[in-house]
């Protein structure tokens, strides 16, 4: 792939995911040292923050001509300073993406070795070491960046073909040169949103996996109890002006199209009513956590959409500063690099999948409970009552795992703590309301794990396998090929990371 301007984010899908090559197009390159160019005449004999001048609250500092290519070095040693967990490399490498492309703008002033490298460096699938924990995301990610920065002048470490390794020895094995730094390469890389906004794209398409598996099993489970298909029709759902409301009910209504077991309402409760009778057999409504899925998946499906948005708009903004403007031939110094837009949009991501979540476990409970489905035995057990357990154990994992959800969604946006001498006086906290995010994210995939084996399991039990849906029969044949039916006993967390996985490549 040619990238020259903006990029989407199924763009980031075919380079990150399906590992499409990049390639830098000739107008990029010249629009960068067009920028570099500028940069380096304006600044003589002019004070520009971070060419000349110390950082943060020390930029009142003058850094003499002789010193200023070391202040980029010190600056990127020194917040080199990360700590726990190593970000997964998928997660690192969509962060190069993004800065490769921020730099590409044209507004950071920075060589074209910075682009060069970064582009070899993600062809090759060579992730410097970044950890979760450092950044507020103020000045940007400014630790994680530097751990960024801190392997492209040729230190730190990688992750390459599966080892953490030595960056000196990697670019040795592979032929590759560290930049030397010109005027602020330093502080181009580390001033910036992409760490979190790498992370946050890795999370919309999980949230995307996460949004059509929800649809597909709540669908299932409607198949399951023989529902009314009313509350998913257009004419109810149009009446309600949501966009993903209406999206969702869609779906469903196109992944039940050849289901032989949704009944139609005119058929069943407005053919007679007979005055004798008090109590109604059939059931006129049914629980919420199967009714109302369009109502409670289309706010995520919203929700989701606007968050590719603003990540869209995110890594294709120049987010650092100063911001270098070739047209106006001036350097304007502002605050580019918050990362107000993107905490947010995690915090709200977070809340919305947990929620997704919730629907799930109660839908689970739903199924497990035979007081209230009337048709599956306790705990969809196809054993010996009393003497097996069927899926009783692993709800208090799908339980645990969604009340730890519910606690993480708890805002990150709003808990600013003022450091670096009170310069940052308001902070985003942006990376790790990505990282809380994609914990939430994960803990996602297990409950709809846990959810989905116990489906399969229904299915089996009701002989419902020749009746339900296409996607419904292609989704039990596949959970099938990993875990068989089972009545007696046996110990699952096996089987539950591998059904995991399947689900992660729906």
């Amino acid at each position: 792939m040619k990238i020259n301007n903006f990029l989407e984010l199924k763009d980031f899908q075919k380079i990150i995911i399906n590992n499409e090559k990049i390639e830098l197009d000739e107008t990029l390159l010249a629009r960068v040292d067009a920028s570099f160019q500028f940069l380096k005449e304006f600044s003589k004999n002019k004070v520009i923050y971070g060419v000349n001048t110390g950082f943060g609250p020390m930029a009142q500092f003058k850094i003499s001509d002789e010193d200023t290519h070391q202040l980029q070095y010190n600056l990127i040693r020194s917040h080199s300073s990360g700590i726990g967990n190593p970000l997964p490399p998928t997660e690192v490498k969509a962060c190069m993406l993004a800065r490769l492309n921020t730099l590409s703008l044209g507004n950071s002033g920075v060589h074209n070795s910075v682009v060069f490298l970064l582009k070899e460096l993600i062809n090759r699938d060579i992730t410097p070491l970044i950890f979760e924990h450092g950044g507020v995301g103020a000045s940007g990610d400014l630790v994680q960046l530097a751990h960024l920065a801190l392997v492209l002048i040729g230190e730190g470490e990688v992750f390459y073909k599966g080892e953490r390794k030595s960056t000196k020895e990697v670019f040795e094995i592979e032929g590759l040169e560290p930049i030397q730094v010109e005027i602020r390469e330093g502080l181009a890389l580390m001033n910036g949103t992409s760490v979190m906004s790498g992370i946050g794209i890795v999370n919309a398409y999980k949230a995307n996996q996460l949004t059509d598996i929800s649809i597909k099993l709540s669908c299932a489970i409607n198949e399951i109890v023989q529902a009314y298909d009313d509350h998913l029709s257009e004419a109810l759902n149009g009446t309600k002006l949501h966009e993903g409301q209406q999206k969702v009910a869609a779906k469903m209504r196109e992944h039940l199209s050849d289901s032989k077991l949704i009944r139609k309402r005119a058929d069943h409760l407005y053919t007679h009513f007979e005055e004798q009778e008090k109590v109604f057999k059939e059931k006129v409504q049914e629980y919420y956590s199967l009714r109302c899925v369009p109502q409670i998946l289309g706010p995520v499906l919203d929700t989701l959409e606007y968050t590719e948005k603003v990540l869209e708009n995110e890594i294709n903004s120049a987010n650092d500063n100063p911001i270098i403007n070739v047209e106006d031939q001036h350097v304007y110094h502002g605050g580019n690099f918050h990362g107000d837009y993107i905490s947010l949009e995690m915090d709200k991501l977070k809340i919305v999948v947990t929620k997704l979540t919730m629907l799930a476990e109660r839908q689970l409970n739903y199924l497990l409970n035979a007081k209230i489905n009337e048709i599956l035995p306790p705990f969809v057990n196809l054993g010996k009552l009393g003497f097996n357990f069927g899926m009783q154990g692993v709800q208090f994992t799908a339980t645990s795992t969604t009340a730890e959800s519910q606690m993480l969604s708890n805002p990150m946006y709003i808990h600013s703590i003022p450091n670096n001498n009170d310069n940052q006086d308001i902070v985003s906290m942006g990376t790790n309301a990505a990282v809380i995010c994609r914990k939430v994210i994960e803990n996602a995939f297990e409950v709809l794990t846990i959810e989905a084996i116990t489906i399969v399991q229904a299915i089996e039990y009701l002989g419902f396998q020749d009746k339900v849906s296409s996607p419904t029969k292609e989704l039990y044949d596949e959970i099938r090929k990993i875990i068989p039916a089972f009545s007696n006993d046996m110990v699952m967390y096996p089987y539950l990371e591998q059904v995991k996985n399947y689900m992660k490549t729906m």
